[in-house]
């Protein structure tokens, strides 16, 4: 069989070779019909592109980068299959990298990935994070950046998705306090994490209108699962002061904390309630199976992608993707059930 190439493609198809290579790039100057009649041909003569050549005439990686600060939460390993969605039909190849909530290793990763390597990137921050000089810098140079998740309002003209974090905050314990709780504690993790702090925000909220009497009971938290449970452990030992509702900003305090009422023998949800944010389909198989605040982690990473594929492309962001908030969902399960 004869190679295959843009040539003969548009040659069959009686098009310019130009608006074949538009096509195939998905161009918003290429028509639909003629972008499926491409498409069509190329797979019928199983056309491949060359990735490598595209890009040395057109000055690009064809590589976008996704930064996480880990992959053990259900939520970012959603949001990269989103992106997923999105990067192969621009021709794209994803890097992931992992910055385990490590702020230096999150500025040495930008610094590195600012010689050229990639077209552009979505970055959600570590928890460690707490100047954004490093961000600056590469919005300064023109390279394009998302935010998603845990981001950085500061900062202009640097698109961001996240979600209605501070309201779903304020909706866990108001659900909590609607099930009987009279107190309610929000136990999240050490460090800058702007998702900490917005469902930290609608906690407040929340216990400042149903128990105004009632003072906020932040419980702070680490990465380390033993540090934690010796937290909660302490939390929970306290008969006096031991809250009867526990609201986790992430899911693994959740599971700390189940791992520690079995150790002491609490029963939930009849002597502590459990809601957390979490994007595990476990949850639902815990014993009491889990009430959770569910985030739109595939729609996150496809958004981001999207909007991050428009600056690359150079085209205009009109001012409602500048920020985007997409909203999560409450699921009642057996963990805050009436006692």
């Amino acid at each position: 069989m004869d190679n295959v190439n843009l040539k003969r493609l548009a040659k069959e198809l009686n098009l310019a070779v130009s608006t074949v290579s538009r096509a195939l790039r998905d161009s918003h100057e290429i028509g639909k019909e003629t972008k499926e009649r491409v498409r069509a041909l190329a797979e019928q003569l199983g056309f491949q592109p060359n990735p490598h050549a595209s890009s040395l005439r057109q000055n690009k990686s064809k590589t976008i980068a996704v930064i996480v600060p880990e992959v053990e939460n259900n939520f970012f390993s959603q949001v990269i299959n989103g992106i997923e969605s999105v990067a192969p039909t621009k021709g794209y190849h994803v890097l992931i990298y992992l910055t385990h909530e490590d702020f230096k290793k999150e500025r040495d990763i930008l610094q590195l990935l600012r010689n050229g390597r990639v077209d552009g990137l979505m970055l959600s921050l570590s928890n460690t994070t707490s100047s954004f000089g490093h961000l600056e810098a590469y919005r300064q140079a023109g390279i394009p950046i998302v935010l998603f998740d845990r981001v950085c309002e500061t900062i202009e003209d640097v698109p961001m998705i996240i979600t209605d974090d501070a309201e779903m905050g304020y909706r866990a314990t108001e659900h909590l306090i609607k099930k009987g709780c009279n107190r309610v504690a929000y136990l999240y993790p050490a460090g800058e994490s702007s998702i900490a702090i917005r469902r930290g925000t609608g906690y407040q909220n929340a216990i400042g209108k149903y128990q105004p009497k009632q003072k906020p009971l932040f419980i702070e938290c680490s990465t380390n699962d033993a540090q934690n449970q010796q937290v909660i452990r302490k939390l929970l030992r306290n008969k006096k002061e031991r809250p009867d509702g526990i609201f986790a900003a992430i899911e693994k305090l959740a599971v700390n904390t189940y791992e520690v009422c079995h150790e002491l023998n609490l029963s939930i949800p009849q002597d502590l309630k459990v809601i957390s944010f979490s994007n595990l389909r476990a949850a639902a198989l815990f014993h009491p199976p889990l009430s959770s605040i569910v985030q739109p982690a595939y729609e996150i990473g496809r958004e981001s992608a999207t909007i991050l594929f428009k600056m690359i492309e150079k085209k205009l962001l009109l001012p409602n993707e500048k920020k985007i908030i997409l909203p999560s969902k409450l699921i009642e399960r057996a963990s805050t059930a009436d006692s």
